[in-house]
């Protein structure tokens, strides 16, 4: 079991997460923002092009990369469910607790029948640790050696995390301007995510595109 899990472990890139902020094993810092969505489907013919021109600028005034990452989930209607049946115990009108259950029965059976998907956006935003001198680099980000202070690591997360916020706010700046929130995630929210994504058999499936 030992060894399997350090096996796994090695195929995984993260260090830690902190301040909702990523780690990685290399050094490098990425941080992921969660973004609402637009529906072009609702706007005129105009107001498509528009958006889309505003975003196509947007991306084109980046000088670094970012991922975008679309996930697909079935939608959990178990605490929806939960939330019938308690109020089906508490009704006392005869009528209204019947309409109740053959509802919270239409509604189970539809989602057996039907995958009902809800739909997340999340962008990823780098910084990574410039390579012209590795040793150098390395070491003024997460350098273990002796001759290194945790003043001195704890400095250069704060100086790398500073580059990477200005990145994160060029980037909710720029969808601002085509109707889109982002909003960063905290650690919690980090590790929840990342834990779904490598357990995907567990509660509610997920589709990454």
């Amino acid at each position: 079991m030992t060894t399997s899990a350090k096996a796994t472990q090695n195929f995984v890139p993260l260090q830690e997460v902190r301040d909702g902020i990523i780690i990685l094993k290399d050094g490098g810092l990425r941080a992921i923002l969660a973004a609402s969505s637009v529906n072009l489907s609702l706007k005129s013919y105009d107001e498509q092009k528009a958006i889309i021109g505003q975003f196509q600028s947007f991306l084109n005034s980046l000088d670094f990369s970012v991922q975008i990452i679309i996930q697909s989930r079935r939608y959990d209607i178990r605490p929806y469910l939960e939330m019938l049946g308690k109020r089906e115990r508490e009704v006392v009108e005869p009528l209204l607790k019947i309409q109740i259950k053959e509802y919270v029965e239409f509604v189970r059976t539809f989602t057996d029948e039907v995958n009902v998907m809800t739909k997340r956006f999340y962008l990823v935003i780098p910084y990574t640790i410039s390579t012209s001198n590795p040793a150098s680099s390395s070491a003024s980000m997460f350098s273990f050696g002796k001759k290194d202070t945790a003043a001195q690591a704890e400095q250069g997360f704060e100086e790398k995390r500073t580059q990477l916020d200005q990145r994160m706010n060029l980037v909710k700046g720029g969808l601002s301007g085509i109707g889109v929130k982002a909003v960063k995630l905290g650690t919690e929210e980090v590790v929840e995510l990342f834990y779904k994504l490598f357990n995907p058999g567990e509660g509610t499936g997920i589709i990454k595109e």
